[in-house]
C-alpha cells in the first residue's frame, strides 16, 4: 500500500509558492527557454531522485495529491512518474505549454541488447512554437532542457555534454529520438563507464494518455529483478557535479574530481540521505529497508 502523503498538504496550500519554496526559487520563472533550464535545474538540485518507497514495498501512486504531499510536503523525493508529473504541473501553472512522453532508457545496456520497455517518462514543452524536452526524473545523470532538433546539444556544468539525434522514422519501435551523453563517468549513477557519446534514451512524439503511464509506472515498482526493486538508489545534481547512491555505495563528482565511500552504519546513512539527497527518512523506515 502507498502511504498517506496526500493528508501532508494544507486544505488552502497555494500550490506552486510551495513548490518554489521546496526548490529554492522566491519567485515563478518566464515562460523561455532561460526560465526551463533555471527551474529545471532548481528542482534538481533540491528534490532528490529517490525509490526508497518501492523497496518498502509500498506502491507508487500518481495521484495528483499524493505525489505533491510526498515530493513538496514530505521532505521526499521520487523516481521519474511522480518527478516529472510535478513538474509538467508546475510547468503548466507558469504559462508552459507541456505534456508527457514515454521513453526507453538505454543507459547500462550493450549495443544488441533488446528494446527496454517504456518505463521513462519525461516533458515536451512548447516555447513560442519550439519543441524542447525537459527532464525533472532522470536519475542516472541531469539531462539539461533541450531543443527538440536533429543534432542539438546542450552543455551542463558537471562538463558533460549531451545530443539529440533523429535516427529512425517516426514511430519506430526503438524511438524516433535519441538522446546522448557524453562526459566524465563519475558525474553519473555509475551506469556510464564507456568514453564518448553513451546512449541515455529514445522516445517518440506519440500522445501519452494517463492510463499508459499508470501502466508503466506500475510495471517499474513491482517487476522483480530490475534496477528499482532490488536496489535502494538515490541521486541529485549539484552545484557542479552529481552525486548518487547504490546501497551503501555513495559516488559524488564536484570541481572535476571523482570520490566513492561506503556508508557503514544506518544512522550515518540515514542523515546523508537528508543532508546530501534532501529525503528524509524515519528511523523505523531505514530499519525495514534492510540495508544493514
Amino acid at each position: 500500500m502507498s502511504a498517506p502523503y496526500a493528508s501532508l498538504i494544507p486544505a488552502d496550500a497555494d500550490r506552486l509558492s510551495l513548490y518554489l519554496a521546496r526548490i529554492g526559487l522566491a519567485s515563478p520563472v518566464e515562460p523561455t527557454a532561460e526560465g526551463l533550464a533555471i527551474l529545471q535545474r532548481a528542482h534538481r538540485m533540491n528534490i532528490g531522485f529517490e525509490n526508497m518507497d518501492v523497496m518498502l514495498g509500498r506502491a507508487i501512486s500518481l495521484d495528483p495529491d499524493a505525489i505533491f504531499g510526498k515530493l513538496v510536503m514530505g521532505a521526499r523525493g521520487g523516481y521519474c512518474f511522480e518527478q516529472n508529473w510535478l513538474f509538467g504541473t508546475m510547468l503548466a501553472q507558469m504559462g508552459f505549454a507541456n505534456r508527457p512522453l514515454l521513453a526507453r532508457v538505454w543507459l547500462g545496456l550493450s549495443e544488441d541488447a533488446p528494446a527496454s520497455p517504456l518505463t521513462h517518462t519525461f516533458r515536451l514543452v512548447d516555447l513560442d512554437g519550439e519543441a524542447w524536452i525537459a527532464d525533472a526524473g532522470f536519475g542516472g545523470s541531469y539531462v539539461p532542457p533541450m531543443l527538440l532538433a536533429d543534432g542539438a546539444t546542450a552543455h551542463t556544468s558537471d562538463g558533460a555534454q549531451h545530443r539529440i539525434t533523429r535516427h529512425s522514422a517516426p514511430g519506430s519501435l526503438w524511438g524516433e529520438w535519441l538522446v546522448e551523453r557524453m562526459g566524465p563517468a563519475a558525474a553519473t549513477d555509475g551506469r556510464a563507464t564507456a568514453p564518448g557519446w553513451q546512449k541515455q534514451y529514445s522516445f517518440n512524439l506519440n500522445e501519452v494518455a494517463p492510463i499508459d503511464l499508470e501502466l508503466s509506472n506500475h510495471w517499474t515498482f513491482t517487476k522483480p529483478e530490475t534496477r528499482f526493486t532490488t536496489a535502494w538508489i538515490a541521486s541529485i545534481v549539484l552545484e557542479d557535479g552529481f552525486a548518487a547512491l547504490n546501497g551503501r555505495r555513495l559516488s559524488m563528482y564536484a570541481g572535476g574530481r571523482g570520490d566513492v565511500m561506503e556508508i557503514a552504519h544506518a544512522q550515518d546513512w540515514r542523515a546523508m540521505l537528508a543532508d546530501l539527497f534532501r529525503v528524509e527518512l524515519s528511523e523505523d523506515e531505514v530499519a525495514g529497508l534492510k540495508v544493514f
